[in-house]
């Protein structure tokens, strides 16, 4: 549950608001848009969460895509994942915490980049130590990342004081058409992102089959009540133009609400945030080369899919990730790798939901067996988000893609090479 409200809840939940909002054009669109958002994420969660059910193996969407649509599908999404994506998202989070940091203790570039690998290197150890010890930080992440937040709701919602409403008039004045409704939902969309990781850790959980769909179902609806809950009180705390208009309008509204020290405050919960999402990330993204490496498809699968004979953790997977994301952090580039590979990790993502139709044609349902409500219609609502981002994303950075495609077929001549020599 920890992993699914951690990885979702980043700093996209203090610097969105004012995006969304912009692209709504009124606070009431704004709420809808986010629950709209809310309704994809969670319909394509209710989807994938049928596929980890009849499905519960480790390397979460990696493993589901090829049992459903074959080893090369499989490969190149874990390819991605286990070479660029996950590490340059590491390497991002990592880079963000020290930048946020610097918030109370100035430092150079040099220095941030010296904080950033720290702090990867200690989440690195407690996670090859014990997957337990890493559990625990997440909790205690998650549980840090929610004081500030529910502070702000608390505050926002119960203050006698309403700067943010002036009028029920200005609660639906420029509201945004069609087009400005649905990039408001692109931008929630975003927000939402994440939930998927803790499908990774299927093989070391106790019962997947019936875990997996509980802390996917409760943990994203959570997200949304959170989220929805977060923005009305950034709507009562501050005026329209000033959301609008802020980059940090979740700093904003809680100086408005709580003082001078409101922008410490949830500057202290932004680092907490990021830590609790770059520990889920190091913990889950490891099990996909450690997956990859157990089927023999990786190139050093004996390395990567080894287990530490004494901490029974994916040591060397780990390594190989946090090293990985080192490279990135010195190397700059992690913005732009996860920049140009959005495109193609969505394809794979939609593919993972519409996978649920293919699952129910091959694999009998068995009694009891969680099996998502309201089907066709649920997984219907979660491929309409995803092809929405994939139009979306093309025509707006259509050269991005392309080379995100480009990226990604690279790893063919790799898969095929793996294939022989295990053949």
């Amino acid at each position: 549950m920890a992993i699914v409200v951690g990885m979702i809840i980043g700093s996209g939940l203090f610097l969105k608001p004012g995006i969304v909002l912009a692209s709504a054009g009124s606070p009431w669109m704004s709420l809808l848009a986010w629950i709209a958002g809310g309704i994809i994420t969670l319909a394509s969660a209710l989807s994938v969460a049928e596929i980890a059910a009849a499905i519960p193996k480790a390397g979460g969407l990696y493993a589901y895509l090829e049992e459903l649509y074959g080893e090369t599908a499989g490969f190149l999404l874990g390819w991605v994942q286990a070479v660029i994506s996950y590490h340059a998202s590491v390497a991002a989070l990592a880079i963000a915490f020290a930048s946020y940091s610097g918030y109370f203790l100035p430092m150079n570039d040099l220095q941030q980049k010296g904080l950033a690998i720290g702090i990867l290197l200690f989440i690195l150890g407690m996670n090859v130590v014990s997957t337990t010890y890493g559990g625990v930080i997440q909790l205690l992440a998650t549980a840090g990342k929610l004081v500030p937040v529910v502070g702000i709701i608390a505050f926002g919602l119960l203050s006698g004081s309403q700067p943010g409403f002036a009028g029920v008039s200005g609660l639906t004045a420029g509201a945004a058409g069609a087009a400005g409704f649905g990039a408001a939902i692109l931008g929630t969309l975003w927000a939402y992102d994440g939930w998927i990781g803790v499908t990774n850790m299927a093989g070391e959980m106790k019962n997947p089959a019936k875990t997996l769909p509980k802390v996917i179902l409760i943990g994203v609806s959570f997200v949304i009540v959170v989220y929805v809950l977060f923005n009305l009180a950034i709507f009562r705390a501050l005026p329209f133009e000033q959301i609008v208009s802020s980059p940090t309008p979740g700093a904003d509204a809680a100086e408005a609400l709580l003082g001078s020290g409101g922008g410490a405050f949830i500057t202290a919960g932004i680092i907490v945030s990021v830590l609790g999402a770059l520990n889920g990330y190091l913990m889950t993204a490891a099990r996909v080369p450690q997956a990859m490496g157990e089927r023999g498809i990786a190139p050093f699968s004996p390395f990567l899919r080894r287990i530490h004979p004494r901490f029974g953790t994916p040591a060397n997977a780990l390594i190989f990730q946090a090293a990985l994301a080192i490279f990135y952090i010195f190397s700059g580039t992690f913005n732009t790798l996860t920049d140009l590979l959005v495109f193609v990790l969505w394809i794979f993502f939609t593919a993972g939901v519409f996978g649920v139709f293919l699952l129910r044609r091959r694999i009998p349902a068995q009694p009891g067996r969680y099996r998502v409500p309201l089907y066709p219609l649920t997984p219907m609502i979660g491929i309409a988000g995803g092809l929405y981002i994939l139009g979306s994303t093309l025509l707006e950075s259509p050269g991005r893609s392309l080379i995100g495609i480009g990226i990604t077929l690279i790893g063919l001549p790799v898969f095929y090479y793996m294939k022989r020599k295990r053949a």
